[in-house]
């Protein structure tokens, strides 16, 4: 990719109509709610080491975001993406951890082989398919292992921790939601110019308000603080 390329506008939302900076102002501004989780989940941690690094990625997450959809760019694109990862994939690691009592270097294999499944799935499904499952899905598709990631991680609490894994399976209903706004956005456009993006990221804050909340209240091996 060259310097260049960086800078191509992306359009990828229904509110975006042109390459304005304050062309998705609703867009923009719903990402304070990331802020506002960050500071929450901050509040929560109590000194928690790892909840409050967690706190600190939403709130990268509410900046890459609005970034996103001011300067509507490729680099701002990673800005957006690469926070999130970082919050899933460091909550993962530290579940394993703390809800099922692994040791470290346990927990760091298992990320990293959920990070494989996460690399490897949309390509799996596209040659499953035969179609382009995250043009299908305005590139939702990539959130699968995060959704697959709570629900699994909930019901297996169910008996260990069963407050951790009700929480957690409550907090992944929400994010299924947040996803569907997320999804059908693209296909709304005429109906509603102004699209649904905008609940993606109010659900999602509070789904990035209440992971790190429910990591706070349990200590190694489920235990509750």
């Amino acid at each position: 990719m060259n310097n260049s390329s960086w800078f191509e506008p992306v359009r990828a939302y229904c509110e975006r109509t042109d390459a304005a900076f304050w062309s998705e102002p609703v867009n923009a501004v719903t990402n304070a709610a990331f802020l506002v989780a960050a500071l929450a989940a901050a509040v929560r941690a109590r000194g928690d080491g790892p909840v409050l690094a967690l706190a600190a990625v939403t709130g990268l997450v509410g900046i890459g975001s609005f970034l996103f959809h001011t300067l509507a760019n490729r680099w701002s694109m990673l800005a957006d993406v690469i926070p999130i990862a970082v919050f899933i994939h460091g909550y993962f690691g530290l579940a394993l951890a703390r809800f099922f009592g692994l040791p470290v270097p346990a927990a760091v294999l298992g990320t990293l082989a959920f990070a494989g499944l996460g690399f490897g799935l949309s390509p799996a499904l596209d040659a499953l398919t035969g179609r382009d499952v995250a043009a299908l899905t305005n590139g939702s598709v990539d959130y699968l292992p995060a959704v697959l990631a709570l629900f699994g991680v909930g019901l297996a609490l169910l008996k260990r921790t069963p407050e951790a894994g009700r929480a957690i399976l409550a907090t992944g209903g929400v994010f299924l939601v947040s996803l569907a706004f997320r999804t059908v956005d693209a296909r709304v456009c005429a109906a509603l110019p102004l699209g649904t993006h905008f609940l993606w990221h109010a659900l999602n804050a509070l789904v990035l308000y209440r992971l790190p909340a429910t990591a706070a209240l349990f200590r190694r091996g489920g235990r509750r603080g």
